[in-house]
């Protein structure tokens, strides 16, 4: 008589592929439950391994957020810089400006990253995010012929706005009884009458 086993196959992957693996389960733990979910055992099982496979591709779990920190803030540089404001059209630049930089910052993966950066004191993680603000501010904005402490300026109240409404907008709308997305067209039109009046 024949013993079945029921252990799911093992899927061998390359150590590239092991640790995107386990990056990808602990990013959609973060999204979906916080960071409070991102301990060893969470992401293990998450990713469909064991702790040991964790701990041989990462050493730690605070690797692993480190790791996830890093990966999630190269993704959200990589939103900012891909804006185009095209001189031609500075106003209509603006408003794709605008909402390029909110679907990067309002997704939950973004707000929640931006919100635990904050509360464990990793904000000293962000020197990326600096330079890719002063970038967009010298080689985009600065183009539309817009000074550069005003771009800078302009892109702090954008990305501070931009992760409140991803962090409280959708809840607090509903709360108080308003249309799915109200917090962030609200937001925009401020932004874009500041902006217009800020400019010139």
């Amino acid at each position: 008589m024949s013993i079945k086993s029921n252990d799911t196959p093992r899927i061998r992957r390359s150590p590239e592929e092991s640790r995107a693996n386990i990056l990808a389960a602990a990013e959609q733990l973060l999204v979906e439950q916080g960071p409070q979910s991102l301990r060893l055992a969470d992401v293990a099982k998450a990713a469909g391994v064991a702790n040991a496979t964790v701990l041989h591709h990462f050493g730690s779990i605070d690797a692993v957020q480190q790791a996830l920190m890093e990966q999630m803030i190269g993704e959200l540089v990589d939103s900012i810089m891909a804006i185009e404001i095209p001189a031609d059209a500075p106003v209509e630049a603006r408003a794709v400006g605008l909402k390029t930089l909110f679907d990067a910052l309002e997704t939950p993966g973004a707000a929640r990253l931006a919100a635990w950066l904050e509360l464990t004191d990793e904000t000293s993680r962000l020197t990326v995010v600096r330079e890719a603000v002063q970038d967009v501010a010298q080689k985009k904005i600065s183009q539309a012929g817009v000074p550069e402490d005003v771009a800078e300026d302009m892109i702090l109240l954008s990305v501070t706005l931009a992760l409140g409404v991803g962090l409280f907008g959708p809840s607090l709308g509903r709360l108080i009884g308003k249309p799915e997305g109200r917090a962030r067209e609200l937001t925009l039109q401020m932004l874009l009458a500041n902006f217009q009046r800020l400019a010139g």
